[in-house]
């Protein structure tokens, strides 16, 4: 007797299969394919994502124990662990790469109802960074990083209000920081916040001339050439605000336009920071909160290094790695979908626990999601009358 969908049926029922075919279709994903298709690649990787599988091996066992239900859950037939790898090693992975930005914008417009920055503007904010994974150069041998070592860069554009991954950017090791920035598109009236690492003035001269604003933290050989100082209240932390240009020839070069300088003390971890924007109208005090939140880009790294599956690659291949990367962000992008429009209280990590281990159950998702109050509970009425 059907009792309902299954809790991995009603996942990815929150994914519009329809565009994804369409993605298919202008990328010939499917052609001369008979059974296992781009969507039943998406649905095991996305099995393998949500259950935490450890190789493709592992996730191939999982699925074919279940065989019974793979019509049911998505997976069609003649999964195996040929026809998998095959799938991720010759399927273009630009299919999931686009599937995967269209989510990004469906969870932009449901999470920016749930924005927690109190900024005194309405403006996008981006921290860009990046995470080195390493990997064994045997085997990884087009990752290249140094002699004796393979690894691969994931370039991040992340959305600070929502908490999403707006873009991703996957290369090997040994391309720079700053050559992913000639990548993403700058979107006008947006701040984009950067570590020092990505100190390229000819690159930042781009973001100001696109009518965008940045936050990057200077290096300590900087020249500066001050041309006034605007007053500053020294018990918020702010050492000084003020105006310039870049005074060494190349930087004035690439960077030919005024620039500001703020000196910034931080309290709690007893350290000075230096700043430059090309922002010459916000706080001072702004702009160090501004750079504050860039370290929600290092969370996010943290959280799906921990809780998804991109340390450890089920491919060997620039194109299998590439997808499962990118099927590791649509599976984050999904649950923070789910999260919201099912209005649960849960963090995204907790929803994916709770998902993760009721993937073959039969319980309504809404349900599992309903957080259970501990303290409504009601005690066992004894009326049994005592005897002393």
């Amino acid at each position: 007797m059907n009792r309902g969908k299954y809790v991995f049926a009603q996942i990815s029922s929150f994914l519009p299969q329809r565009t994804f075919d369409g993605i298919v279709a202008r990328f010939n994903g499917d052609q001369a394919v008979r059974h296992f298709t781009c969507w039943n690649q998406l649905m095991c990787m996305m099995y393998g994502q949500l259950s935490n599988r450890e190789s493709l091996r592992d996730l191939v066992l999982t699925v074919n124990a279940h065989a019974q239900k793979a019509y049911h859950l998505g997976f069609g037939k003649g999964v195996s662990k040929t026809n998998l790898a095959r799938a991720n090693e010759d399927r273009d992975w630009h299919i999931y790469e686009e599937f995967a930005y269209h989510l990004v914008g469906q969870a932009r417009k449901i999470c920016l109802k749930d924005d927690s920055t109190q900024f005194s503007f309405s403006n996008s904010v981006y921290a860009f960074d990046s995470t080195t994974i390493d990997l064994c150069l045997s085997v990884f041998c087009w990752a290249t990083f140094r002699t004796a070592k393979a690894a691969i860069k994931i370039h991040t554009q992340y959305d600070i209000r929502t908490a999403i991954p707006v873009f991703i950017h996957v290369t090997a090791g040994s391309i720079h920081d700053t050559n992913a920035m000639d990548e993403f598109t700058c979107e006008p009236g947006s701040f984009y916040i950067f570590d020092r690492g990505y100190m390229d003035f000819e690159r930042l001269f781009v973001i100001h001339e696109s009518k965008s604003y940045f936050v990057i933290r200077a290096k300590n050989n900087l020249k500066f050439k001050r041309q006034y100082s605007a007053s500053v209240d020294k018990s918020t932390g702010v050492k000084c605000d003020q105006t310039g240009e870049l005074k060494g020839f190349y930087s004035f070069k690439q960077y030919p336009e005024r620039i500001r300088r703020i000196k910034f003390y931080d309290e709690e971890q007893n350290r000075t920071f230096v700043f430059l924007t090309n922002n010459l109208y916000i706080s001072p005090e702004e702009i160090a909160a501004l750079y504050k939140h860039r370290w929600k880009v290092e969370l996010f790294f943290k959280w799906i290094k921990q809780h998804l599956k991109i340390k450890s690659f089920w491919g060997t291949t620039e194109n299998a790695v590439k997808t499962q990367v990118y099927i590791a962000v649509i599976t984050y992008t999904l649950v923070a979908i789910i999260r919201q429009q099912l209005k649960t209280t849960y963090s995204t990590y907790e929803v994916l626990q709770i998902l993760g281990s009721s993937l073959l159950d039969k319980t309504p998702i809404n349900q599992l999601l309903k957080k259970q109050n501990d303290q409504d509970v009601k005690e066992l009425l004894y009326n049994q009358l005592k005897i002393f």
